[in-house]
């Protein structure tokens, strides 16, 4: 299956045990798409959705990135109920050209990076349960929709997820994946932005997580690091806690030129075999960002 750490997070984050995937694979097609079957949903489905949706809509004008409030309200998901994929893929198609389509959870690294070359994003059907509101091992609908979808309505973001799609299809081949795994989790899950108004978050972990939203920004023990390429895809994460190092961009442009244009066989070839960086390094070169500028 694909690899746990490519769409996880805290409290949505893998554990060192095994995980018991709880989608049901049997109706899934070759490319792992399933029917989300929205009528399937119960009443109290819905209800975690609403509980979930308005503690972090809440947070959002504090917190969130413009980029991100932005796509929320295009995408005008109600915060009664879980989204019907469909509606959501008339916003998409007309903004960025994307779209989701739905699984049921973990899917085989090929499908996944195939998925996202070609403009589509995977959401898994199933919500989490009241005794997992804050803490959950698999990706669910919530975290995927709420945290990721919002921002594929942004150009420059859109463009990036593409050419990560691409990229992992060449990483797989070229021993680079978990070199390109750690700029999926620092940059799409964990990422935060440089605005006038301060530090925003915009990573799909964060923002789908109560707790941590507050504390990237306004906790003092975490580092905050200006994005470069090369420093994140040698910095190893946390799985299991709030992150002790998260990256600043300062506009998705950046982050997609980076991604796009840059040849990552080179890092893969100086880097693939030497040990990770700790969660919670500052290197010399390091430029660190003070989260109220």
């Amino acid at each position: 299956m694909r690899c746990i750490f490519m769409r996880m997070r805290r409290p949505d984050a893998p554990t060192s045990k095994p995980v018991q995937l709880r989608g049901d694979y049997t109706r899934a097609a070759t490319d792992y798409t399933v029917q989300q079957e929205w009528d399937r949903y119960t009443e109290e489905d819905h209800a975690i959705w609403r509980t979930l949706y308005q503690r972090q809509v809440g947070l959002l004008e504090r917190y969130a990135a413009p980029e991100f409030i932005a796509g929320i309200r295009s995408l005008g998901a109600s915060a009664e109920h879980i989204p019907r994929m469909e509606d959501t893929n008339r916003v998409l198609s007309a903004t960025t050209g994307w779209r989701v389509v739905a699984v049921p959870g973990l899917i085989p690294e090929e499908h996944f990076f195939a998925h996202l070359a070609n403009r589509r994003f995977p959401v898994t059907v199933w919500i989490r349960s009241w005794d997992e509101l804050d803490y959950l091992v698999e990706p669910d609908v919530f975290h995927d929709f709420f945290g990721h979808v919002p921002l594929l309505t942004n150009p420059a973001f859109a463009r990036f997820m593409q050419a990560y799609g691409a990229a992992g299809q060449k990483a797989s081949r070229a021993g680079g994946l978990k070199m390109l795994a750690r700029l999926y989790w620092y940059m799409v899950e964990f990422g935060l932005i440089r605005t006038p108004r301060g530090l925003r978050v915009y990573g799909a972990g964060i923002l789908s997580s109560k707790g941590e939203t507050v504390y990237s920004i306004e906790s003092p023990a975490p580092q905050r690091i200006a994005f470069d390429l090369e420093r994140v895809m040698r910095t190893d994460y946390l799985i299991d806690d709030f992150q002790k190092t998260y990256f600043v961009i300062d506009r998705f442009e950046d982050l997609f030129a980076a991604g796009y244009r840059t040849d990552f066989l080179p890092l893969y070839e100086r880097w693939r075999d030497a040990p990770g960086i700790p969660p919670g390094t500052v290197l010399p070169t390091d430029k660190l960002i003070d989260p109220i500028h």
